[in-house]
């Protein structure tokens, strides 16, 4: 019951509780973004949700958008702000997610969303992960997050797809708080983004 009704509704309830308590500090990122990036406050990406539906998620833009001569985007350690640094290691750049949680998008708890191009790179026990909707935290980013293989991240993934429980949220929520005032575990070996998966690591 759970999983299949109650999880939305909680969702929901949750997010726009969220969405209204934060709401001081997100106005004040909107302020400090836009003068920031030139005002570029929002970053938009592609990602597959539950069943792979494509859909739009939400974050505060962190990166600018500067090109080499050729005209293509610097890697992303280069283009990493200091500002945009700090809003990472404090996970504020997930605050938007929180519209993703109301529109149905997403949810609080769940396997994060990544990206589309690695859809035909999963094998049929990593797809288990779009059996629920993607969430702005999970059981693998409590269990060390960008620090740890691809590998993990899915076996996490699939773990908390075949066991999902509210107290196993509740418990993931928690640790999310303790993991985010400790910045645990943001970065790869001091990337900006994590590496990318290729079907094997």
């Amino acid at each position: 019951m759970y999983k299949f009704f109650l999880k939305n509704i909680i969702d929901s309830v949750s997010a726009f509780i969220m969405l209204c308590l934060f709401s001081p500090i997100i106005f004040l990122l909107i302020v400090i973004l836009y003068f920031n990036n030139s005002g570029s406050v929002f970053f938009f990406q592609s990602r597959p949700g539950k069943k792979e539906r494509i859909f739009k998620v939400i974050k505060f833009k962190t990166m600018n958008d500067k090109k080499d001569i050729n005209g293509n985007l610097l890697p992303d350690a280069k283009r990493l702000t200091n500002l945009g640094r700090l809003i990472r290691k404090t996970s504020l750049d997930e605050l938007p997610q929180l519209i993703n949680v109301l529109k149905g998008d997403m949810s609080l708890v769940g396997p994060r969303p990544l990206l589309p191009e690695y859809l035909s790179l999963y094998n049929n026990q990593q797809k288990k992960r779009h059996i629920v909707k993607p969430g702005i935290t999970g059981w693998a980013q409590v269990n060390g997050r960008n620090a740890i293989s691809w590998t993990k991240k899915f076996e996490y993934d699939t773990w908390y797809v075949e066991n999902i429980s509210f107290l196993l949220d509740v418990k993931i929520i928690l640790q999310t708080i303790i993991k985010v005032f400790k910045s645990e575990g943001i970065n790869t070996n001091n990337q900006a983004t994590t590496i990318k998966f290729n079907g094997s690591n």
